[in-house]
């Protein structure tokens, strides 16, 4: 996986990785990495999102509190 920028300084992300469909992110407080698929529950326009979020290092948890905090597959 690979580190999530954090440049707000507060994230509870601490990594990410994604392929073509999803994108797995793993929180500082978590054992494991969450997957969110562009198939499945969040759909491609929210998976789409996190992927930016995750490139730019800020703003991805928020996003995922507030608009996908339920929709991962596992």
């Amino acid at each position: 996986m690979k580190r999530y920028a954090n440049r707000s300084g507060n994230s509870g992300v601490e990594a990410y990785r994604f392929d073509a469909t999803s994108i797995w992110v793993k929180f500082r407080h978590g054992a494991v990495p969450y997957q969110y698929s562009s198939k499945g529950r969040a759909g491609p326009e929210k998976v789409a999102r996190m992927k930016a979020l995750a490139e730019a290092g800020e703003g991805l948890s928020t996003f995922i509190s507030q608009h996908a905090h339920d929709d991962y597959e596992r």
